[in-house]
């Protein structure tokens, strides 16, 4: 049954009750005040925790000029890593499957070919007992697997299992193919295993598992190496976060002022939105900031002054910090974050041509990278893709997959809709 007329018009009016309180004006200038006044730098508890690389400054380029500006690099990598999504079966498992590729600018399809696969299983059954966990090749070289046996947890077991096959496979692809990356290397999403590193803020269980288990820490482990082997080589690295709902500077100046918006995304969207004299939304331009400096969050677990987990740093631990600026396309009304960490950006030249190609390629690709864009197709499983493996691995484990009311109530999976 579908809403009728008359009770959309109820749910509208109420929507009207709860906006008639709020001032758009009065949220643009709390907005306005906050970029002038509290990111130079952003304090919590004394200590800086965001901060200019240069000025903080708002920049505008023209659409049409961007697209057609010659590329600082000459070629583009870009990865990325696609998942089934957890899923449960009877038997008590939970498991994810996590594929990773990389895409080149100009095509290398031998490159477009290779995967690293993880599985990653949950159990729960002290009887259970996983196969062999080393890597195999497969596909004449062109494919790296592992199944690895996840952590322990009394909840959380879906969030464990997607974390570990997500970003393992990620930072192995990387660095097994890091010296095919001769100028840019591009990450789809952020530099450093953001969804991982927040368990230290959604609960106690996570938080201890992060901080002492071997598991987690070797994922991160991977984004340092990674890091080392592209300063190592002088090609620089990026991470292009499409989706942020980060919230971590948001939450820092609430504790001092009104902070009307629902995340850092949402701040930095109020504060680049260009309008005309009626309001309409300006639409000829790209808006992005200055470079930022970054301990806010996840962050803060790379800081020069973090213990990141434990994990032996070869580099001047500044190096890893990281650094981000924010582009705003309001042609489609989308943000998008833009890392690297502060070994790429410490020069102003290159800080400056790495920002320079981002802009060129959102301009001209009205989105993400091309090379980010092929790396995401590649490693994308699809709906039909995804149900084939879910029943090969009922066959392999002779247990279904545990069913939901939504399966039944929507036609599909419900994983498949997340």
């Amino acid at each position: 049954m579908t809403l009728d007329p008359v009770h959309v018009d109820g749910i509208a009016r109420l929507a009207g009750r709860v906006s008639s309180g709020v001032d758009e004006r009065d949220q643009q200038d709390v907005a306005e005040t906050v970029w002038a006044e509290f990111l130079d730098p952003l304090r919590a508890d004394g200590e800086a925790v965001l901060e200019p690389l240069e000025e903080v400054t708002r920049h505008t380029g023209d659409v049409e000029d961007l697209a057609l500006q010659d590329p600082p690099f000459e070629s583009q990598h870009g990865l990325d890593s696609g998942t089934i999504n957890p899923t449960t079966f009877k038997n008590g498992l939970v498991i994810d499957v996590s594929q990773a590729a990389m895409a080149a600018v100009p095509s290398d399809l031998e490159l477009h070919r290779g995967r690293t696969i993880v599985m990653t299983v949950h159990s729960t059954d002290d009887t259970y007992v996983l196969g062999e966990d080393d890597w195999q090749v497969r596909d004449g070289g062109y494919v790296r697997q592992r199944a690895l046996h996840a952590p322990r947890v009394d909840r959380y077991e879906q969030n464990v299992v997607h974390a570990l096959a997500l970003y393992l496979a990620e930072s192995e692809h990387a660095l097994t193919n890091a010296d095919v990356v001769s100028d840019l290397l591009v990450l789809d999403g952020p530099v450093y295993p953001t969804g991982l590193l927040k368990w230290a803020d959604q609960g106690a269980e996570l938080a201890d598992l992060l901080e002492e288990d071997e598991r987690p820490r070797d994922v991160v482990e991977n984004y340092v190496r990674l890091v080392e082997r592209f300063v190592e080589r002088d090609v620089p690295l990026l991470g292009f976060v499409k989706n942020s709902t980060a919230k971590a500077i948001t939450r820092v100046v609430r504790r001092r002022s009104n902070a009307p918006w629902a995340n850092d995304a949402a701040f930095f969207t109020r504060v680049l939105t260009r309008r005309d004299d009626d309001g309409e939304r300006l639409t000829d331009a790209l808006t992005f900031t200055n470079w930022f400096r970054s301990r806010v969050g996840t962050d803060g677990f790379l800081a020069a002054d973090g213990d990141a987990l434990g994990i032996e740093r070869e580099l001047d631990p500044a190096a890893y910090e990281v650094t981000f600026f924010v582009v705003y396309d309001p042609r489609d009304d989308l943000l998008y974050r833009v890392e690297a960490p502060h070994a790429f950006t410490r020069d102003a030249d290159r800080r400056e041509r790495l920002r320079r190609q981002v802009l060129r390629d959102v301009a001209a690709e009205r989105g993400p990278p091309l090379a980010v864009a092929k790396a995401d197709e590649l490693a994308h499983i699809d709906r039909g893709a995804k149900a084939q493996l879910r029943t090969r691995i009922e066959d392999e484990f002779e247990a279904d997959r545990q069913r939901e009311y939504d399966d039944k109530r929507w036609g599909v999976d419900i994983n498949d809709l997340v």
